[in-house]
């Protein structure tokens, strides 16, 4: 008998052997054998479903080396909440914010803000240009442009102000440009900084309009400029993990998927503050309403001001839902399942909740986008439909979910597996797949048969209701080897390191415009009350 077989033999006799003891005890026993059962039968679950259903990967190596590379001039157009958070993911932030995160810091342990940008990798590249229609944002970027308080330390260069975007992509010393206007910019900035030969990395949605996104793609394609959509879900890690096991085929044929997103507060319905500072003086108005479609006189300033602050509100300037939330999670699933455009879109709403009769203390002039949207996205050659369902005045955590014949994945939600950005994956109870593990107990479908919860495994001090909603999505950190970082950072990162080696971006030109067709069909349906078709061949909406 060979050692290996002894081995084994000797271990089952003392197994018998310690259960038949514990079993003379009256109470003690038989839990402890009970305990010793479930132990096992545990353990026998665990190397059945781990070990030969995920055939693990070791993620994508997204980290390349900056040092001695080539550096890089950037410019900001743009430098509202959303461009700052850009410009600190390149590196650079206002005196004021790193002392703020800092003293954070110092009060509580868990708020990682500070240590999570000071750790960030030195990008190589300097701000040197900044162009805002609002005067305090311009004098923000600025002073992000001179604070030596960054991973790299004292800044090589500091930034110039600029009244327009033209005279900022002017400047030959300028290498590429960081688009974070609002939407109804996009497309016109970013065809412009294409034929003045600067890379782009313009803030998602792509674009206000259809049209202004087959304008977009051509005017990347047909420069050759490095452009990257800024959703940093495309770093995040869980997304990734996510790809695989669809890929391995563990949910079986997926026919439906769900996405869902709610926000309950009027900040999340847009209604930003109105800085105390904006006039006509401080805002160039006209400028700023240049591209939308109706333009409206300063007149007393009210609704300029409510308009140019909470831009969002108004199809004149972006598409509410469609552009800000659905395109992250449609961006998610495109990722995980390419599932790129879709042939026919439908969608309905309304404005329901957020009027002045119910706000009268915060809402000046009514929106036009709706704060309840649903839309219907359907792929018949994959024999898939994608549902979007969106509620500004819930704050449930429903959470995305992919469904299919043998398993449906979690992502998110109540469901999360532990993890405010990870996800669960659940076989079905009628799976062809896992019949056999199904029949025999090996896999009982009220349990996750996988889970996936990234990252460290501390506390994080989010609290407010507004980091929380981005942690859930993924979009505030992700890890990588149990370190936390900012996708946004991560995303920053990957369109430089694709500037300066000539490869393509994770959301490059061609995912993006799966983003910008996608979301136009459903403002469109929206807009036009009725279904919408896309016609690949001719590049139209029908």
């Amino acid at each position: 008998m060979s050692k290996k077989a002894k081995s084994s033999k000797n271990t089952n006799l003392e197994r018998r052997d310690l259960i038949k003891g514990l079993a003379t005890v009256p109470v003690a026993g038989v839990f402890l054998v009970n305990l010793w059962r479930k132990m096992k039968r545990d353990a026998t679950k665990k190397a059945n479903l781990l070990s030969d259903l995920v055939q693990e990967k070791s993620a994508p190596n997204v980290v390349r080396s900056v040092s001695n590379s080539r550096h890089l001039n950037i410019g900001i157009i743009g430098y509202g909440g959303r461009g700052g958070h850009l410009v600190r993911g390149a590196g650079f932030a206002t005196k004021g914010w790193t002392d703020t995160v800092y003293k954070n810091a110092q009060k509580n342990k868990l708020d990682k803000q500070f240590d999570t940008f000071m750790s960030q990798e030195d990008l190589n590249c300097s701000l040197v240009g900044v162009c805002d229609l609002f005067d305090n944002n311009a004098e923000l970027g600025i002073n992000a442009s001179q604070n030596e308080i960054r991973p790299g330390g004292m800044p090589k260069n500091t930034a110039t102000r600029y009244r327009t975007h033209e005279e900022l992509l002017a400047n030959d010393n300028i290498d590429a440009v960081i688009i974070a206007t609002p939407d109804h910019w996009h497309a016109q900035i970013t065809i412009d900084a294409a034929k003045a030969g600067k890379h782009v990395y313009c803030e998602k949605g792509m674009t206000r309009t259809f049209d202004e996104a087959i304008k977009v793609y051509d005017a990347v394609k047909e420069t050759g400029i490095t452009f990257q959509l800024g959703h940093q879900n495309r770093q995040v890690e869980a997304n990734e993990k996510a790809r695989q096991i669809y890929e391995q085929g563990l949910l079986g044929p997926v026919n439906l998927v769900e996405l869902t997103t709610n926000r309950n507060s009027p900040w999340g319905a847009w209604y930003w503050g109105i800085h105390p500072d904006g006039n006509n003086k401080t805002i160039d108005w006209e400028r700023f309403q240049q591209p939308s479609p109706n333009k409206l006189p300063w007149g007393n300033g009210k609704e300029a001001l409510e308009r140019f602050f909470r831009w969002r509100c108004w199809f004149d300037y972006g598409t509410g839902l469609s552009g800000d939330l659905l395109s992250h999670d449609f961006d998610t699933i495109n990722q995980i399942m390419d599932i790129g455009i879709p042939k026919y879109v439908t969608s309905s709403g309304g404005i329901y909740h957020y009027t002045k009769e119910n706000y009268p203390d915060i809402i000046g002039y009514d929106r036009d986008v709706p704060d309840v949207w649903n839309a219907t996205f359907e792929y018949p050659e994959r024999d898939l439909t994608l549902l979007y369902s969106a509620s500004l005045s819930s704050s449930n955590p429903r959470g995305n979910r992919i469904m299919g014949h043998d398993a449906t994945m979690q992502m998110g939600g109540q469901s999360g597996g532990g993890s405010i950005h990870g996800f669960v994956v659940t076989a079905d109870e009628l799976s062809t797949q896992y019949k056999d593990r199904l029949d025999s107990g090996i896999i009982n479908p009220n349990y996750p048969i996988y889970t996936y919860s990234p990252g460290s495994k501390q506390i994080d001090g989010v609290t407010s209701a507004t980091s929380r909603y981005f942690a859930q999505k993924g979009l505030l950190y992700t890890y990588r080897e149990g370190k936390r970082v900012d996708p946004t950072h991560l995303h920053v990162k990957d369109w430089l390191d694709s500037i300066r080696d000539g490869s393509q971006p994770r959301c490059n030109i061609d995912v993006g415009f799966h983003e910008a067709v996608a979301c136009a069909m459903a403002t469109e349906s929206y807009l036009k009350g009725r279904r919408i078709e896309w016609d690949p061949v001719n590049r139209k909406l029908i």
